[in-house]
């Protein structure tokens, strides 16, 4: 895929014209789509578990009480969401998952999200658990110019830290778990994929199971020219250096152009002198080895489009191709006309939910039957492309 380059005149004029109104609209959509403005009412959970069989459980500041975590490692309070399934009492031990949100998204996109998690539980789909969904978000609130955390530590705070310690040593104080590894689930979508397979990796002690979906699990895929936006083919493949901060790493449309200083100057900083060496230590393609993952430790599974407008398909191949040569084993769902959006994330949860049946199912407190009220209508489909690497 290659950038295209408009030609002078009036001809750029309008492409440029064209271009703005479909940033603009695309950004609108993405907002839109993050739950704002019709989740920030006080009364928006006390709506939304009308509708669900389990329910969610508000740590926010986002509905007119501050209810907002601390964390030690940020040293700030934090929002952060959590789920617990139908029939949880606080007494019987259920499976536990995280859930990492992707980029230009907040824990806010977890009041979307829950409700196909729960209408699975519900079915009898996917085994209950409770799920907490943190705050990943750089900024006050998501944004495409404070990029996101890619959880793990850096210039922008001690990320990694926040989800291994803080928000794991809160859902285990709150709620009532089951204590074996395999209970446990690491799970993100795309910024949140990168997100689950680098803590899971660390906290390998902790997580059993790890989820990525549209996940960038190779951020110095390249050819043997050094060029990112390429097809995956083994014999032309290379390791790249990353300090290029106009690169071009997402592309939508041959018009919107996200480069790479969106995404690793505020991990890094504007002038780094080791950004490729920074970035090779959280990789989790290199980590593979770094980390010595070996055959057996983890369930993994990965989900991703063909079409994605990151290239993610490409990186993803790669890393395949690494935990294939290390012996790892990774369940993978493959969408041919699957892109980098909200459409394909949740085309991707039914395949998810099985997985996470197979490998978690047996942690379900013993002769569980889902039970609680019907389950509501699901929201609307989502359309544009979401500039959530």
């Amino acid at each position: 895929m290659r950038p295209i380059r408009a030609a002078g005149g009036s001809g750029m004029r309008n492409v440029g014209l064209l271009a703005l109104t479909l940033v603009v609209a695309t950004m609108s959509d993405a907002l839109g789509q993050l739950g704002l403005p019709h989740l920030l009412g006080p009364d928006a959970v006390t709506k939304l578990n009308r509708k669900l069989a389990g329910r969610v459980e508000d740590f926010t500041h986002n509905h007119g009480s501050d209810r907002r975590v601390y964390s030690a490692a940020l040293e700030q309070k934090r929002d952060l969401y959590a789920y617990t399934p139908p029939g949880y009492d606080g007494k019987t031990a259920f499976p536990f998952m995280m859930f990492l949100h992707g980029l230009a998204q907040d824990e806010k996109v977890f009041l979307e999200v829950v409700e196909h998690f729960d209408a699975a539980i519900r079915a009898g789909e996917m085994p209950p658990m409770v799920i907490v969904c943190p705050d990943g978000s750089v900024g006050d609130r998501p944004s495409l110019l404070h990029t996101g955390s890619f959880y793990i530590n850096s210039k922008s705070g001690r990320f990694g830290d926040y989800v291994a310690e803080d928000v794991w040593d809160f859902a285990h104080t709150h709620f009532k778990l089951r204590p074996e590894r395999d209970a446990h689930v690491i799970c993100g979508a795309s910024m949140g994929g990168f997100g689950a397979f680098n803590v899971g990796f660390k906290q390998r002690e902790k997580y059993g199971n790890v989820v990525g979906i549209m996940p960038p699990l190779n951020l110095r895929y390249g050819d043997l020219e050094g060029r990112y936006f390429t097809e995956y083919d083994p014999a032309n493949f290379a390791l790249r250096p990353v300090g290029k901060r106009n690169e071009i790493v997402g592309e939508f449309y041959g018009l919107l152009f996200i480069r790479s200083r969106r995404m690793l100057d505020p991990l890094v900083g504007r002038n780094s002198d080791e950004p490729t060496k920074f970035v090779s230590r959280e990789n989790p393609y290199e980590m593979l080895s770094s980390y010595r993952v070996k055959p057996g430790e983890f369930h993994l599974f990965i989900g991703y489009g063909r079409r994605d407008e990151f290239n993610i398909d490409a990186a993803v191949e790669s890393f395949l191709d690494e935990a294939k040569r290390c012996e790892v084993n990774v369940d993978t769902l493959v969408l041919p006309e699957g892109r980098h959006n909200m459409a394909t994330a949740v085309a991707m949860l039914p395949g998810v939910s099985q997985w996470l049946t197979k490998h978690v199912g047996a942690y379900a407190p013993e002769g569980y039957t889902p039970a609680g009220v019907p389950v509501g209508p699901r929201r609307r489909r989502y359309l544009l492309p979401l500039l959530r690497p």
